[in-house]
């Protein structure tokens, strides 16, 4: 690449490590999604119509746009050796337009509502322009081979369906850049540390001191199910949150946001996932499956809508840290007591309120957080219906020690109330990190890792042990 020829880059794939019509579209199923599933629908064919409906919905920030590290590198070489560096992409003009803008470029080519410059319709835009040979040209993609022909030199990114050796083949210069995504970023993007929230299946069987082998089977194959819906909504909301996640300053590493990995593998991944929670729940009956996806619904208007709105998004994530709990007795046959749904429902509207006293004390501003509904000067609300959460749940476990249920359960009824001693400092240990910001971004995960709120949890269920004679059963005590 010796000459002095202006570099061309494509953006989409190339000079970008995503896809802009792809990230319009997901910025456009946040904003408004019947809106953009009708312009796909009626556009689906017209790409270049497309792009450009897709862009009046939801403009994207392109200058948060993750790129690619070597072609940007390529690039400034380019212009200090006092070349011009344009964008040529099949993106709509007016993205094309801003993402050159954005990072200095000398010129830019799009696509508009009537024109897709794309393949050879970007090769003769090119030619018209530059004269055949008389640039060179970067790109990533099959359709990019009519510009990489009329080009004095190839610049190919990734594989391109064997661009290189074709083009090698004919005698074309080729300089190849290595692209491509790892497995272990899908792994991190799907969340798997986020399983042991799952756990809470396993409250009703224990809460009904059922413990056997089968029971332990379809508890397992329901946590299986709900761990499947639960990173295929992971994905989901990612591809729903790039933006705000490219403005944080932990979750702008996420592996969409970051381009670590396409968008359309995500998509893939999301749809996989679901299929597979979808066939696994049905394997554990109709009653098993309507909760699924019951959860799956309302986890995805979360995704897309609830959670911007102020304590509405709370008291969601507490229904869907619920269904769990329900899911599990459905998946385990065991009877959930009203008393235990009443009782776990405050506790996890404390631990929403946890979640967000977390983030806004990690905040630099008082300025709502983005895709969020709250700022700093909320955290004296979100800590009072924090405190009126963990109150309520322990008016409401001790009303439980009182009924013919836990009469029944527990014959050692005095110990269920020294048991509010444990419960009471884990809650309040779980608000006071929140509210000091040393919680994780997820209560309930941090939860499973905290050595002493894990202490307290151990004697909390020791002591319902003991008090229900299990204890004494399984260890003579």
């Amino acid at each position: 690449m010796a000459d002095r020829k202006p570099l061309i880059l494509d953006a989409d794939g190339t000079f970008l490590r995503t896809d802009m019509l792809v990230e319009s579209f997901w910025a456009g199923l946040g904003n408004a999604p019947f809106k953009t599933l009708g312009a796909v629908f009626r556009n689906y064919r017209a790409p270049a119509r497309l792009k450009a409906a897709l862009f009046e919905i939801a403009p994207i920030r392109t200058d948060l746009l993750p790129i690619n590290g070597e072609i940007a590198a390529i690039a400034q070489g380019a212009r200090d050796e006092g070349r011009e560096v344009i964008l040529a992409s099949a993106s709509d003009a007016r993205l094309v337009e801003a993402l050159a803008d954005a990072h200095g470029m000398d010129g830019w080519m799009g696509s508009t509502p009537d024109h897709n410059l794309k393949g050879a319709s970007k090769a003769a835009a090119l030619n018209e322009y530059y004269g055949k040979g008389g640039y060179i040209y970067a790109g990533d993609s099959r359709a990019d081979m009519p510009v990489w022909q009329d080009a004095s030199h190839a610049v190919v990114v990734g594989r391109a369906g064997g661009a290189a050796q074709k083009l090698q083949s004919v005698g074309k210069g080729v300089t190849q850049i290595k692209s491509g995504w790892r497995i272990a970023d899908l792994v991190r993007a799907i969340r798997p540390h986020q399983w042991v929230k799952n756990v809470l299946l396993f409250l009703p069987a224990i809460a009904a001191h059922q413990f056997n082998i089968e029971t332990l089977w379809l508890v397992l194959m329901g946590i299986a199910a709900f761990s499947a819906a639960a990173s295929s909504i992971y994905v989901v909301n990612d591809l729903l949150d790039l933006e705000a996640d490219r403005l944080h300053p932990k979750k702008c590493r996420r592996p969409f946001a970051s381009g670590a990995v396409p968008l359309g593998v995500g998509m893939a991944s999301a749809i996989a996932l679901g299929l597979a929670a979808v066939i696994g729940g049905a394997c554990l009956g109709p009653g098993f499956l309507t909760i699924l996806v019951v959860y799956m619904t309302l986890s995805l208007a979360y995704s897309l809508r609830l959670k911007r709105m102020r304590w509405i998004d709370i008291f969601t994530l507490a229904t869907l840290y619920t269904l769990r709990v329900v899911a599990g007795a459905e998946a385990s046959g065991v009877e959930t007591s009203i008393y235990m749904l009443i009782f776990i429902f405050p506790i996890f509207v404390t631990l929403g309120c946890v979640k967000r006293l977390t983030e806004l004390t990690l905040a630099t501003s008082d300025e709502r957080l983005p895709g969020r509904g709250y700022g700093r000067p909320d955290r004296p609300d979100l800590l009072n219906v924090a405190s009126l959460g963990m109150v309520g749940a322990l008016v409401i476990f001790f009303l439980y020690s009182l009924s013919a249920q836990a009469l029944e359960l527990y014959p050692s009824r005095w110990l269920l109330w020294v048991a509010l001693v444990p419960i009471a400092m884990w809650l309040f240990r779980m608000v006071r990190l929140g509210w000091q910001g040393k919680q994780d971004y997820d209560p309930i995960v941090f939860a499973l890792r905290d050595k002493q709120g894990l202490g307290l949890l151990m004697i909390t269920l020791a002591l319902m042990f003991y008090a229900a004679g299990l204890l004494e059963q399984w260890l003579g005590l």
